[in-house]
């Protein structure tokens, strides 16, 4: 899975959040808090939403096509046509049943989303946005949104009243910081162990974030020009017009687009391997209990796609 929405060390730094999701997990037989359960539950269920009802899927777009095309076959046909009420009862029903098969598909993907241990890690997802944890990345697929992160999901991180953030506590197992009386000049001792750090993003990445949404019409704009130029000329010389001629100027304007998108395409290329390198650095540092902070929508839609 790489990058999750929260490390479980994110959790746990909010003795609030680890025992809400403690409590969420006794409830669904998931610990939310081990990174490596998280990443293995995540994983099982995306397949098993992708894969699992895809037979009775196709089984239904398959008798749905072939009842809504059946009445076109009976022009065509003299054995259709001569038994046409029969041929139009089988599309009806054939429609009937392709269409409740792809009904009951989408029933039984969302009652696979909405229900178990995938129900309880939302939960924790929402109980941790709202103290003030950020969450990294949510994949499209855990909302039931669409592959590029559109509408709202059927299954959205529910939404909790914001409280305010506690500060860090010691993980488990080792002593917290003593506390200092309020008035006293000692600042109070650091917490236990070094706090992993994130990586800063580098200007690379942040170029690729301004460059990953622009660009893409450069190929068009160079057939329409080139297409415009060959028209031109073409007009000139059907109607003996010399300056129609003037049209193949555009020949090298759209050579010029065309050299330009390409060059583009090789520093977006470049770019994204750089954005795909900070990306995996960020899977490094969650990993160590770095808490990653909310990544821009490029650089999720890049982990989506990668």
């Amino acid at each position: 899975m790489g990058l999750l929405p929260v490390s479980g060390a994110a959790l746990r730094s909010d003795a609030r959040v680890r025992d809400a999701a403690r409590d969420i997990g006794t409830r669904y037989g998931v610990d939310y808090t081990d990174d490596a359960a998280v990443t293995a539950l995540l994983t099982e269920r995306r397949k098993s939403l992708e894969t699992g009802n895809r037979p009775t899927a196709y089984l239904g777009l398959l008798t749905l096509t072939a009842g809504i095309f059946l009445p076109f076959g009976i022009p065509m046909s003299p054995a259709l046509d001569a038994h046409l009420f029969a041929v139009l009862g089988a599309a009806g029903g054939l429609t009937v049943v392709g269409a409740a098969l792809l009904v009951h598909t989408r029933v039984q993907w969302k009652r696979a989303l909405r229900q178990g241990p995938l129900a309880g890690y939302r939960e924790v997802l929402g109980i941790a946005r709202a103290h003030g944890i950020p969450l990294a990345h949510i994949p499209p697929w855990l909302e039931g949104r669409t592959a590029d992160g559109g509408g709202r999901g059927a299954a959205p991180i529910p939404t909790y009243p914001p409280v305010e953030p506690a500060p860090r506590t010691a993980p488990e197992g080792e002593a917290a910081p003593p506390s200092t009386p309020t008035a006293s000049p000692v600042p109070p001792p650091p917490g236990p162990g070094p706090v992993p750090v994130v990586p800063p993003k580098p200007p690379a990445v942040a170029a690729y974030e301004h460059m990953a949404d622009v660009g893409g019409w450069h190929d068009e704009t160079g057939c329409l020009l080139l297409f415009a130029g060959a028209g031109g000329a073409f007009w000139a010389g059907t109607q003996g017009t010399p300056v129609g001629y003037a049209a193949l100027l555009l020949v090298p304007v759209a050579l010029a687009v065309w050299l330009a998108g390409r060059r583009q395409g090789r520093e977006k290329e470049r770019l994204r391997e750089e954005a795909l390198q900070y990306v995996r650095a960020l899977e490094e540092a969650q990993a160590a209990g770095a808490h990653v902070p909310e990544l821009s929508p490029q650089l999720r839609a890049l982990l989506d796609d990668h």
